[in-house]
This record gives structure tokens, C-alpha cells and sequence, in this order.
């Protein structure tokens, strides 16, 4: 039997491991949580550099699970590029390419044949679209569209103007690349690269971003989430 202050006793031991729990089942919950919001916060931003495909191959599927007109394989991120759109490497690479100051060397990418270069993206993007070029003799257009194969809604074009050629690298008269890009409302599936073949060279192309080549900053609210979650995650697991 216990008498009145002993049970008072382990009424408080009670409540004090109850409370314990409680805060650790918190702070679990809370570095989950915030584990989750950060991720949600860093959507998926793709960027496409072109690298590990040959010289003037076909990229095809590539970037779709499937290969280039070589064999070669790449990220599968259900992207798939109409048979006119080649890669090309620069010609300080080995490769046959009169460019230099690519964003990410040395293969870009760019079309012989046609008025246009079509990539499709099956499952669709948002927010924006950007990527570096270079013009220096003609003047082009990229339009996003709603649906496959360059068609349905519009939903942003850019205007690819002539850019000029600093002369920096010898061997590379369509130098340097000049970043573009632009945001808009809707889902997109498909891209036209639109001008004079052999003329426009792209590079570093990205997906949900206005900025070439960039991945989103979580937002400080965010940030102060992981920072709590984190320090919750060590506190746990210190004590376990």
C-alpha cells in the first residue's frame, strides 16, 4: 500500500515520463516535418547539359530512358528531342563545334536541318523555362507550348536575339553564351527551338527556373523549419 505521499510521488514520475514522451514523439514528428517542407520547398529544377552524348549525334532519347542515335544514355527525365536536334562538342574538345564559354563544356545543343528543333516533356513543367545561347549570325525564337509536338496553347515565347562574339576562344566564333529565360502560368509540354539551321547553339536548357542552370532557394520560413527539425533530430536521438 502507498500512503498519500508516495503516491503523490509517483503521480509526478508518471506525468514527468509522460511529458518526456511526449516531447520526443515532438520533436520526431517536427524533424520529419521538417525534412518534408524543405524538400517540398526545393522542387525539382532539371538542367540538361548535353554532356555524354557524341559529336553531331541525334539525341533522341536520351534524356527519355532510351539511348541517342550513338547508344548513349543519359538521366531518364521523359525528354525526348525531334531526329533534326544534335548534340555537338566543342572543337577544343575533339569535336567539330565553332563555339566557346559554354555554360558546362563541352557539347551543346543545336539543329542542321528544318526551321525548328522540338522537345517534348511528357509529363509536363512548370513556373519556367531558361537555358544560355548563341547567335551570332541570325537572329531566332523558343515558344513553350501546352501539349506535344510544338502545339496546343501557347504559354511564353522569347525572342533569341544575334549576340556577339567576343573573340575569346580561337577556335570558337559563336562565343560566349548569353543566359535567357522566362516564367509563366500553366503546365507546358513541349518546346520549339525555332531559326536558321547550324546558326543557334543552346546549352545548360532548365526547367522550372527563369535562371539557366539553378536549383530553387528554400524560402526563410523553410530554412528555420530544418534548422528546429534538425536540432530536434539531434536532441532525439542523443537520448535514445
Amino acid at each position: 500500500m502507498f500512503n498519500a505521499k508516495q503516491m503523490t510521488e509517483r503521480s509526478s514520475e508518471g506525468a514527468s515520463r509522460y511529458q518526456l514522451k511526449g516531447k520526443k514523439k515532438m520533436k520526431k514528428l517536427l524533424c520529419i516535418f521538417a525534412l518534408f517542407i524543405t524538400s517540398f520547398s526545393q522542387a525539382d529544377v532539371i538542367v540538361l547539359d548535353f554532356e555524354g552524348l557524341d559529336d553531331l549525334e541525334s539525341i533522341g532519347g536520351f534524356y527519355n530512358g532510351g539511348t541517342s542515335e550513338n547508344g548513349n544514355t543519359g538521366p531518364n527525365y521523359g525528354i525526348e528531342f525531334s531526329g533534326n536536334t544534335l548534340a555537338i562538342q566543342d572543337i577544343d574538345a575533339g569535336g567539330s563545334g565553332n563555339f566557346g564559354g559554354e555554360p558546362s563544356p563541352d557539347t551543346v545543343m543545336f539543329f542542321l536541318s528544318g526551321a525548328e528543333a522540338i522537345m517534348n516533356v511528357a509529363a509536363g513543367f512548370d513556373t519556367g523555362f531558361s537555358f544560355f545561347y548563341s547567335a551570332v549570325n541570325n537572329a531566332g525564337s523558343v515558344s513553350v507550348w501546352d501539349d506535344i509536338g510544338g502545339t496546343g496553347n501557347l504559354l511564353a515565347t522569347l525572342f533569341i536575339a544575334i549576340t556577339p562574339s567576343d573573340g575569346g576562344d580561337p577556335n570558337g566564333d559563336f562565343s560566349p553564351f548569353f543566359a535567357i529565360g522566362v516564367g509563366f502560368e500553366g503546365i507546358a509540354k513541349s518546346v520549339s527551338f525555332a531559326g536558321v539551321a547550324d546558326q543557334i547553339a543552346f546549352d545548360d536548357i532548365t526547367f522550372g527556373s527563369v535562371t539557366p542552370g539553378t536549383t530553387p532557394v528554400p524560402e526563410p520560413a523553410s530554412i528555420a523549419i530544418l534548422v528546429l527539425g534538425l536540432a530536434g533530430c539531434a536532441g532525439f536521438r542523443k537520448r535514445t
